[in-house]
């Protein structure tokens, strides 16, 4: 009976064949074929296109037969590692990816498992696909330094940065939720009760209580009472955006002057002469009315210790109420 051979191509002696040469045969059995599949590495050249491996019957040296496929050469794309005529057996391959693209080993027929450039992976050839050896890793923690990136299913960041990281805490166990510290309340990211938030962009806020929030770092949100703008005015002072909603103070030797084209509708100012005598508010806006007459000012007075308020009504139409006389 002539020779007959297994899967993996080791050579089987025919009863009463090979007489006087028999040791031959089986030394090239043992230190070669099954060395190959036990512990033997072979590289797979690629030149910019798929490579197909066959076995064929002869024990004598073949990349197919290795455990371990070191993949070299130029792919120029992602490439096929075909496991062709003979290779359909239930066999382990460790594949070590060195090319610079995604290789999908498999057989002639089924999907294969893709190994990504610079991967190396453990799959099994089942006799009708190739599939994944691995299902379950049991630890990580030792086998993952560093950054892992996006492209193997990492996000590439190396740092949380100061604020973050002193947010979360340093993890004591695989819970990260047990590990955030200065948070409080519910959701998936809640802060603490009383956080700082610097130059936040809140947009327009629909609830909640602004207490001792301020409109422009001084005067309250929602105040009851009318702020200051600045200090008493000693010279002449022209009336600016920023004195809105406030009460303007002149002191000896002050005087106002309403500019034109500089407020909007609904703003209101207020005037407060503090000097012995009337000061002149200079109506340089282009109407200015006093309250309950109906001829345009250019200056009006504002008596001792008197008290005005301004409303605009457009960026060039006003109204005086108060202690004033034209």
């Amino acid at each position: 009976m002539a020779s007959t051979y297994s899967g993996l191509k080791i050579e089987l002696i025919g009863t009463g064949e090979q007489a006087g040469t028999w040791g031959t045969t089986t030394n090239t059995n043992l230190g070669t074929a099954l060395e190959e599949a036990i512990t033997g590495s072979a590289d797979v050249a690629f030149s910019s296109s798929d490579v197909t491996l066959t076995l064929t019957n002869t024990n004598a040296a073949q990349v197919g037969r290795n455990l371990r496929l070191n993949l070299t050469g130029t792919s120029g794309g992602a490439r096929n590692l075909i496991l062709g005529s003979g290779m359909q057996i239930e066999k382990l391959y460790l594949i070590n990816n060195g090319l610079a693209d995604a290789v999908t080993v498999k057989n002639t027929t089924g999907t294969g498992i893709a190994v990504p450039a610079g991967g190396k992976t453990f799959v099994y050839n089942d006799g009708t696909n190739v599939v994944d050896a691995i299902s379950i890793i049991v630890d990580l923690t030792s086998q993952v330094t560093g950054t892992l990136p996006v492209a193997n299913g990492g996000t590439g960041i190396t740092s949380l940065g100061t604020g973050v990281a002193t947010f979360l805490g340093t993890p004591s166990s695989a819970n990260l939720a047990a590990a955030v510290t200065d948070e409080t309340g519910t959701g998936a990211l809640v802060f603490a009760n009383t956080p700082t938030l610097v130059t936040p962009v809140l947009g327009t806020p629909t609830s909640g209580a602004l207490t001792n929030c301020t409109a422009d770092g001084t005067s309250a949100v929602g105040y009851r009472n009318i702020p200051q703008s600045g200090t008493a005015k000693t010279a002449s002072y022209t009336l600016a955006v920023g004195d809105v909603g406030k009460f303007i103070e002149v002191g000896a030797s002050g005087s106002i002057t309403i500019p034109n084209a500089t407020f909007s509708a609904g703003d209101v100012i207020s005037i407060f002469n503090n000097t012995t005598g009337d000061i002149t508010i200079t109506c340089t806006i282009t109407t200015a009315y006093i309250a309950g007459a109906d001829s345009d000012e250019a200056t009006v007075d504002l008596a001792t210790r008197g008290i005005c308020t301004i409303l605009f009504i457009s960026g060039t139409v006003c109204v005086i109420s108060g202690n004033v006389a034209p």
